[in-house]
This record gives structure tokens, sequence and C-alpha cells, in this order.
């Protein structure tokens, strides 16, 4: 940490490998306050499909970029990147630590570097056109059209989520580049040390299928309902995310619960490969095996022993 840059430590890794419940710990043990990465967890009423830290978890320990915005209205990488860097001002500025949480590398490469997105008023008209697009040519014809200008970040999105797809080809439409290339230019904004958790594949599968069982279980489908008749057609954002687009698909009669559920799995898992392929790629990510208990326990030393260290040695700034 000789940079003189404000440090902060983040914790990624696929969906379902144990990132929440680690940082917690971590949390208790050192004072740390987290952010969240989490796309969908900014979200107000998406709690069960978003696996979002419960209200005991975040009166224990205070959580930042949680319930930020109503699930039919649009939240951007640029509205996350303001508000994850005021929040991690605020918690520095109370003497504590930042420990960003999260799978959604979009969101941690934004913060972490130093690098404008357009703003709001400047990307609507070029989102209306992109959203006309995609309804009279089809989520695929813009996702090739990704492909060609941006094939980094179109390897990172799945196919079919529009929401993505869009905003990469606003941000290259706007700037004349491309959000990878942005996102690789831009300068550290922090000292950074970033932990990936590794988690073995068959073992992670099998806990993404545990876990959409208990989402089940615990109510995930009323949750989805409830979404459907408080904002019905203008739930764009729970429409497209994982977790809910398979039970809307269930509760509007198009498959059974069953059919929805084994596609719920399948979708994470591929959802996990993708974040997969994307942390793989970055040189400055220490990955923590963490597939055993005993592994795990060296995973929470580790990253407590980093922790401590910093609040031991803090950078003014």
């Amino acid at each position: 940490m000789s940079t003189g840059k404000p440090p902060v430590v983040v914790l990624t890794g696929p969906t379902a490998s144990g990132k929440s419940e680690m940082a917690m710990e971590i949390a208790r043990l050192c004072g740390a306050e987290i952010v969240s990465a989490d796309s969908m967890q900014v979200y107000r009423h998406m709690d069960i499909g978003t696996a979002k830290p419960s209200r005991a978890e975040q009166r224990e320990v205070r959580h930042h970029l949680i319930d930020v915005c109503e699930p039919n209205r649009r939240f951007t990488v640029s509205d996350y990147q303001r508000l994850a860097t005021e929040a991690i001002a605020g918690i520095r500025a109370s003497g504590n630590l930042p420990l960003i949480v999260g799978g959604t590398g979009f969101y941690i490469d934004a913060l972490l570097l130093s690098f404008d997105l357009p703003a709001e008023d400047e990307e609507h008209r070029v989102r209306t056109n992109l959203m006309q697009r995609a309804r009279m040519e089809g989520t695929d014809t813009l996702y090739r059209e990704l492909l060609s200008v941006d094939p980094d970040s179109a390897e990172r999105v799945h196919p079919n989520d529009v929401r993505r797809i869009i905003r990469a080809l606003e941000v290259y439409t706007i700037t004349g580049r491309p959000m990878s290339e942005l996102m690789r230019r831009g300068e550290p904004r922090y000292a950074s040390t970033i932990f990936a958790l590794d988690v073995e594949r068959d073992h992670l599968y099998r806990r993404i299928d545990d876990r959409v069982d208990s989402q089940i279980a615990n109510g995930l489908i009323g949750e989805v309902a409830y979404l459907l008749e408080r904002y019905g057609d203008s739930l764009a954002t729970a429409r497209q995310a994982i977790g809910y687009k398979e039970i809307i698909g269930y509760l509007e009669g198009k498959v059974s619960l069953p059919e929805a559920i084994e596609t719920l799995k399948r979708n994470t898992r591929r959802y996990a490969k993708r974040q997969l392929t994307w942390f793989r790629r970055k040189d400055a990510v220490e990955w923590l095996p963490a597939t055993t208990n005993s592994e795990r326990k060296a995973a929470t030393r580790r990253l407590r022993e980093v922790v401590e260290g910093i609040l031991q040695n803090p950078i003014e700034c």
C-alpha cells in the first residue's frame, strides 16, 4: 500500500461461492463496512432472488449500495460508480475500512478505475434508439453489433441480456471507444487488494442448486408475484434478472414450476461460468481456494490478515 491512494479490499468470485458469509465474518471481527458490488442488490423488494443480506445482518454490519433504487427504474454503471465512490469516502471519514463485496465485474472495474462513463442526460437519446432497435430487430442483432465493436464486453454478457448489451453500445456510440477499452486504460482510484474465492466447479454447482432450492422454499415465488402486482409492465429490471425472469415465466403460465426451477439453476451456473471468465483475466486478483472447510478457514485468515494490516497502518488522504 505504498501508492498514497486510499486503501480498499475487494472480495469477489462467482455467485454462491460464499462471499457474503466470509465478508460478514471479517466485518464482525475487524469493524469493516461492506460496499455491495452486486448489480441486483441495489433494487428494493428484490431480496430472496438476489441473496441479499438479511435485515439482521445489515443491522449488525453496515452495508452500502443495497436498496438504493426502485426495481422499475434504471440503475446504470455510472450511478454505481458515483454512489459507491461517495460511500467509500464516508466510510474512510468515519475511520473504517471499505470492504467491497460482490460478483458484478463491471461495477468493480468502474469503482476501482478512474474513467468517465456517459452521464444519464447524454445517453437518453442513444438508449431510446437502441431500445427501439431491440424491439424491432431483436436482441441478437444488437449482440452481433456489440461483438463487432467491443468483443471483450460481448464475451462478458449473455446474448439475451439486452440491458447490458445496450449499455455497452451506448458507451461506444457516445465515446467512440469500447467500454472494455475505457476500463483497461483507467487509472487506479484506490490502492486495492483484490481477492476471489476459488471453489471447485462441481462443488460450486451443488451450492448453486442448493441455494435455488432454498430460495424457492423461502418464498421466491411470492416475492416475484408481489413485484409483478406492484409494478406490472414497468418491471423491466426483474424481467431480465436471473432468479426472476424464470419465475415470471412460471407465474405467467409459460412453463411448469419444475421447468422454471431447472432453468433457474442452469442460468445461474452459466452466469457463474461467465463471472469466472471475467475474473480470471485480471492479473491483480489473488485467488483463495474455498471448497473445503479447511480451505475456507485459511481464506478467512488470509483476508483478515490483510484487513487488519491496513487498519493498523491507514493511509491518510
